[in-house]
């Protein structure tokens, strides 16, 4: 799903969230989840989007109707040592898809 369908689809009200995946390396992935779905966003060419920021998310998606955006990070309790057995649970937090600036 690129930018523009996913435009069509939050027009459409069929956009459930939008979340910033922060993943290693300081990047972030978009997803959009339509009908309870999935969909990983992509650039013009079908590549991974690729997001530096917060803030560069809202910029990309300020022409999109959002009703509900997410900032995750995966847990990373598996990748500690001497943390024993933990359910491992992701960091969710909601965010404002528009700027506070």
């Amino acid at each position: 799903m690129n930018l523009h369908e996913l435009n069509g689809e939050a027009r459409a009200g069929h956009v459930d969230e939008v979340n910033l995946i922060g993943i290693e390396g300081g990047d972030y992935l978009l997803e959009a989840r339509v009908n309870g779905r999935p969909h990983p966003l992509a650039d013009n060419r079908g590549e991974r989007l690729r997001v530096r920021s917060v803030e560069h998310a809202r910029q990309l998606l300020q022409p999109v109707p959002l009703l509900s955006m997410n900032l995750i990070h995966w847990s990373v309790q598996d990748e500690m040592c001497g943390m024993g057995n933990h359910p491992e649970e992701d960091l969710k937090m909601p965010i404002s898809p528009r700027s506070a600036w």
